[in-house]
């Protein structure tokens, strides 16, 4: 019922919208993206039957299953060598046994909470970080990080630096991360079989416990925690296949991320509506207008991913066994979070992650499409979204986002009903002429000078 609510309401109030959406969007060849469609897929997906499409559960498979079915209803291919339009594999979900212990110099603080946490026990000597940029960060095993930068990118600067424990002060955004990871520390799942990534354990203190400690440079801190208790599922991805014209072109890749936060632990449905049923439905609705028209020059794949909450697994296990050699992939699109509009952009833009980086964003634009710089350099956006593996492994690969600070990331209140749906609309619109043209075109995507991020 809430469904058929959402579609009666929602749909058929945007669709008098229509007509406005399409003249403000430059081009799309004739095609329509109509407010219901994208209203359908949104109520779907982000709907109670689904239950947050929690990584690597059933819901994240029905989620995929329904994808899929959209795919070949649009007329969409397998991908060679899939066998059909799902693509799976075995994550490993690692929890704790018990509570750990953090102590310094043999005495012990459990006024400590763990957010992030590789799943085993840490000791070394103190280092203390107070460096305002986070790429500074010592390569050392246990930082204590006294620096006024983001959280996040702390996090990300130790991971790429091999910390072993990051020690921060606690704060609102801490505890709120806390309490969007369902009040317990989030351990490194992982692919069986496949190599394992680094990542670094992220600890907190009190405001008086962090000053007191930081006044201890190369004390003896310790972490030990019981051994994990590892669970084992499947984890999803729905890929479609448009062959091109021209089998030496290339192809693109449309993509985004079928998986959110599923049920807190304490009942909470985390619905995930922009993040990233957003996402896939721009990848449903440029599919849609792709298969509607002529069949382009090069191919395009369709991908919407699982896992990517956990750890970009199901991006991560596409780029090591993707249905056609990575060489082959002219560029990546990638659609995260685009139901919002961020303030700081322009009136009706997304924004890209890494837009200096390669030539592909400002040709986009040029196409007409509703893209700019992303304001946020210092959240390292382009390294956090399914993207990146992708552009580990050498393809021009970019993220698009509507609002990417927005005050629904992680929270409950992420609803259809506090999506903009005109904004999404418009956008989706926006890029059927670019990725036409970019299908269709003897354009070569290509990274600036340092633009292509190294392993």
């Amino acid at each position: 019922m809430r469904i058929g609510r959402i579609l009666a309401a929602g749909a058929l109030a945007l669709w008098a919208l229509t007509p406005n959406l399409a003249a403000a969007a430059p081009g799309g060849g004739g095609w329509i993206v109509k407010p219901a469609w994208v209203a359908a897929h949104e109520a779907f997906l982000a709907s109670d039957a689904l239950q947050g499409r929690g990584s690597a559960t059933r819901d994240e498979a029905i989620a995929a299953a329904y994808v899929a079915s959209q795919f070949q209803g649009y007329g969409l291919q397998p991908a060679p060598g899939v066998g059909g339009y799902l693509q799976t594999a075995v994550v490993v979900k690692p929890r704790l046994g018990g509570p750990g212990a953090f102590s310094v110099d043999g005495a012990s603080d459990p006024s400590f909470l763990m957010l992030l946490s590789a799943g085993e026990g840490v000791r070394g000597p103190l280092t203390l970080f107070t460096a305002p940029d986070p790429e500074a960060m010592p390569a050392a095993d246990v930082v204590l990080a006294a620096s006024p930068a983001p959280m996040m990118a702390l996090a990300h600067a130790a991971n790429a630096k091999h910390v072993k424990l990051l020690i921060l002060r606690e704060s609102p955004q801490s505890q709120g991360f806390y309490k969007a990871i369902g009040g317990a520390p989030s351990l490194n799942a992982y692919v069986e079989g496949a190599p394992r990534a680094h990542r670094v354990t992220v600890v907190t203190l009190p405001p008086a416990a962090f000053d007191r400690l930081a006044a201890r440079k190369g004390a003896d801190i310790a972490l030990t925690l019981p051994p994990p208790i590892e669970e084992r599922s499947a984890t999803t991805n729905a890929i479609g296949y448009l062959p091109g014209t021209d089998p030496k072109a290339g192809v693109i890749l449309i993509s985004a991320h079928l998986d959110h936060l599923g049920v807190r632990k304490d009942g909470v449905v985390m619905h995930g509506a922009n993040d990233d049923a957003s996402g896939v439905t721009a990848v449903l609705e440029l599919a849609h207008a792709m298969t509607a028209g002529p069949p382009p020059r090069r191919g395009v794949l369709f991908v919407a991913y699982g896992s990517e909450e956990i750890g970009g697994h199901g991006s991560r296990y596409f780029a090591a066994h993707p249905p056609l050699p990575l060489s082959d992939i002219a560029a990546n699109i990638e659609f995260e979070m685009i139901g919002a509009q961020d303030p700081k952009l322009p009136a009706g833009a997304m924004m890209m992650t890494g837009y200096q980086r390669s030539n592909l964003g400002p040709a986009l634009a040029a196409h007409g499409a509703r893209i700019a710089a992303d304001p946020y350099p210092d959240q390292h956006f382009f390294e956090r979204s399914d993207n990146y593996a992708l552009a580990l492994s050498g393809v021009v690969a970019h993220t698009l986002s509507g609002w990417a600070v927005t005050p629904t990331y992680h929270q409950p209140s992420d609803t259809f009903e506090a999506l903009n749906l005109p904004f999404m609309t418009a956008a989706i619109q926006s890029l059927i002429a670019p990725v036409r043209w970019l299908a269709n075109s003897d354009f070569k995507p290509a990274w600036a000078a340092g633009g292509q991020p190294s392993r």
